[in-house]
This record gives C-alpha cells, sequence and structure tokens, in this order.
C-alpha cells in the first residue's frame, strides 16, 4: 500500500512556513522567488529566510503534505533550471487555519534574552552593565532604523494592514529600550547590586522547603 500524505491539520508549520504559502497565495514562485521577496517585502525581520537549506527543507515539507504543488519547471539558458510552486486549496486553508489561531491563541515562545536573564547573577554586575549598555545602544539603533522604515512605507501609500508586523516590531523594541534604560539606571547609581554569597542563603531556603515538603 502507498504511503499517504500527512493531513494538512498534522503539518507542522512554522513562520518559514506560513511566509511560504502566504507568498505562493500571492503568486507562483521558486525558492529563489519566495526568498527574493520576503527580503523585497522587508519580511526577514519576522521570517529567518537567512538559510536557504531551510527553505528548500520547508517547501519539501509542504509539498509532501499536499499545502503546495510543482506547477512547472523554468529553463532558461542563463539559469539552472527553477521548480515553480504553487499554493493548493489544502494550502490555502492551512494558511488562513494557522493564522487565525496564532493571532486567537496567545502561546509560550521561548527566546534567548529572557533565558539569559533568568541566570544574570552568573556574572557581576559591571560586567552586566556594560552588557546592557552595548545592548541599550543596538536596540536604539534598531529601533531608529524600524521607525524610519514605516515611516517611509508609508509616504509609498502602503495600506496599513501591510506594516502591522513592523508596528508590532516598533512597540516590542521600543518597550525593551526603555526597560533596559531602567535597568542600567539602577545598576549605575547601585540600586540593583548582588553577589553569589547573597544569593546563596535563598538557594538554601529553597532546599530547606523541598526538604520538608517531602518528609510531610
Amino acid at each position: 500500500m502507498a504511503a499517504q500524505n500527512p493531513s494538512p491539520a498534522a503539518t507542522r508549520r512554522s513562520p518559514l512556513a506560513l511566509a511560504v504559502l502566504a507568498l505562493l497565495g500571492y503568486k507562483p514562485l521558486h525558492p529563489y522567488g519566495v526568498q527574493r521577496l520576503l527580503k523585497e517585502w522587508g519580511k526577514e525581520n519576522v521570517v529567518n529566510v537567512g538559510q536557504r537549506a531551510s527553505l528548500y527543507k520547508t517547501m519539501e515539507r509542504l509539498t509532501a503534505a499536499g499545502l503546495i504543488a510543482v506547477r512547472e519547471t523554468e529553463r532558461d539558458q542563463q539559469y539552472p533550471e527553477r521548480t515553480v510552486y504553487e499554493l493548493t486549496d489544502a494550502g490555502r486553508e492551512a494558511a488562513q487555519a494557522w493564522i487565525d489561531d496564532i493571532v486567537r491563541v496567545p502561546r509560550p515562545e521561548y527566546p534567548e534574552f529572557p533565558a539569559a536573564l533568568s541566570f544574570l547573577m552568573m556574572l557581576e554586575p559591571d560586567a552586566v552593565l556594560a552588557a546592557l549598555r552595548e545592548r541599550r545602544d543596538t536596540v536604539a539603533r534598531s529601533l531608529a532604523a524600524a521607525k524610519q522604515g514605516v515611516a517611509d512605507s508609508r509616504q509609498y501609500g502602503l495600506p496599513k494592514v501591510t506594516l502591522l508586523d513592523d508596528e508590532y516590531l516598533v512597540a516590542v523594541t521600543e518597550a525593551e529600550l526603555r526597560w533596559i534604560e531602567g535597568v542600567v539606571t539602577e545598576l549605575e547609581n547601585g540600586e540593583l547590586t548582588w553577589s553569589l554569597e547573597e544569593l546563596r542563603p535563598f538557594d538554601e531556603t529553597d532546599t530547606d522547603t523541598e526538604t520538608a515538603a517531602a518528609a510531610g
């Protein structure tokens, strides 16, 4: 018996997979065209398209799931053969369902920065201050560039719905910058400081509590 394709509902979604479905809903494209269009539309800020190998693997997975299909193979003397893909009806339904679910239901995300913050006590306060100052400057530059990008897009007359992701990133980046500036101020004036010696009693308290709970 031939193996059955996985159902669209069981297909693992990702930002890149969603982007592929959305762009192929716009028009049939080959993988390079998908990558180029994502960059032209400025979506590399929300979708990682840096590795073309990941894009090819994603498109192979979506093809196996029946969400996209091969439309044709382009042949040109100036370029290698290029396989052009198109969105299937199942792919359109999956993309719409993914977008609705992602927007509707908040889910835990695990970025690296909060993970590093949770173990910041492993560094000395001075080292943290230097690192956060550098991050503050980088985030400030990113924020300025993002605001300029939104302003430029508005000048081109792009509909607001096409800029919601950019506006969201600006809002999130502004919030991060304000938070970093606040922590930097606390470190600079000595309000925020620590040492492993000061933290160790809290670890012992937690251990005693766990031991008592287990005994009880």
